[in-house]
């Protein structure tokens, strides 16, 4: 399900973390929009337990994925692919095997688009379309 629709160019609706065997883990995401007091900041980003994949879709649809980049990984282990959606609210991020195919997407209502992508040592930075950074360890367990 998760993969198919990446294939076609769509995501859930909802936030989480979705990979393309169809399971998903809650994500907390409070992005501050274009007039928070705090935009420039660091996006807020915190992975949760699981969630039933099937019933999130069926509940909140689908959304169009809008790609502002794609760009391949220093270590050579893959790409990472950022954007957004429908609305100028969401933003996704997706990391990629080598090949191009989905290792997970994560998709956040409340993060507007990422934009850029950037290494930071062990860390991989994303910077959204309000200059808010997202920094991730794409090594842990849960982005691995």
């Amino acid at each position: 399900m998760v993969e198919e629709l990446w294939k076609v160019g769509e995501m859930p609706f909802r936030d989480g973390l979705y990979r393309p065997d169809d399971t998903g883990l809650e994500l907390h995401v409070e992005g501050p929009g274009a007039y928070h007091p705090d935009a420039g900041q660091p996006v807020p980003f915190r992975i949760g337990g699981p969630f039933d994949v099937a019933q999130a879709i069926e509940e909140h649809g689908v959304d169009g994925v809008d790609a502002y980049f794609e760009s391949p990984l220093p270590d050579g282990s893959g790409w990472m692919s950022g954007g957004g959606g429908g609305m100028g609210n969401i933003g996704y991020l997706a990391r990629l095997n080598d090949d191009r195919s989905l290792r997970w997407v994560a998709v956040m209502f409340h993060s507007n688009p990422f934009v850029g992508v950037h290494d930071e040592g062990a860390s991989t930075g994303f910077t959204n379309d309000w200059g808010n950074r997202l920094v991730l360890d794409l090594t842990s367990s849960a982005l691995g």
